[in-house]
């Protein structure tokens, strides 16, 4: 094969990844960390106030709810209604745009019941080897 030829598919390979590299970034940047994809889940499942999200999605602090809560906003996924009266009464909302995360959640759901039961089996087979 020619150098140059090789050159050109070495830059076709490295721009492919940065392309590939830069969507995963982008896809993290937006739900990426412990708990905004739970907080979407729980809000596919019917919770929309803050207290019912929080109590939902175990062990977030309602700082870092309403923290995620703002970014999921800014970023599209959903939108904060309130309704003014008495008491206020606010209520989270998915946008359509969220549903855009079904396979993901789909294929993450799929994988993380397939690893779990991995390492279940894992654990119970080098358990059995230690007592025999």
């Amino acid at each position: 094969m020619s150098k140059a030829k090789n050159n050109q598919d070495n830059k076709a390979f490295t721009e492919e990844c940065n392309a590939v590299l830069k969507a995963v970034s982008d896809a993290q940047y937006v739900i990426g960390g412990k708990w905004k994809l739970m907080i979407i889940i729980s809000m596919a499942r019917g919770n929309k106030r803050f207290t019912e999200i929080q109590k939902q999605v175990s062990g977030i602090s309602a700082r870092v709810l309403s923290s995620e809560l703002k970014d999921l906003e800014i970023n599209g996924l959903i939108v904060k209604k309130v309704e003014t009266g008495y008491p206020v009464s606010i209520e989270y909302e998915l946008l359509p745009y969220s549903h855009t995360l079904e396979e993901v959640v789909g294929a993450m759901t799929k994988w993380g019941m397939q690893h779990r039961q991995k390492i279940m089996s894992e654990r119970k087979s080098s358990s059995n080897k230690i007592n025999k």
